[in-house]
């Protein structure tokens, strides 16, 4: 029973570092994704243009994926239609593109 008590204060020791070190990189994971709120319209779009595809946090709890042009498509989903986000300077940013499966696509 002598060594109980230091295996267990070692074991939690252990635990506390690993929970520590997951929750910082979670944290810095979760601010690695560009947020459109943060940016001014012109600046969203750049960063589209530049990247062809972007995922971005769109709001508290919301992302989209944003994209330049149909290259960036699943190949059922080639159309494209403009996707607006908030950001820094308009409520309603054009910032890039989505896309999507027209109807008549088999």
């Amino acid at each position: 029973m002598t060594f109980a008590r230091p295996f267990c204060a070692a074991a939690a020791a252990f635990g506390l570092t690993a929970a520590t070190l997951m929750a910082s990189v979670s944290v810095t994971h979760a601010q690695a994704r560009p947020d459109t709120r943060q940016l001014t319209c012109a600046q969203a779009q750049a960063l589209v243009k530049q990247r062809g595809s972007v995922v971005m946090t769109t709001g508290p709890t919301t992302f989209d994926k944003f994209v330049a042009t149909s290259n960036y498509c699943s190949p059922d989903a080639k159309m494209l239609r403009p996707k607006f986000a908030p950001t820094k300077d308009n409520k309603k940013c054009a910032v890039g593109n989505q896309c999507f499966r027209s109807r008549n696509f088999r």
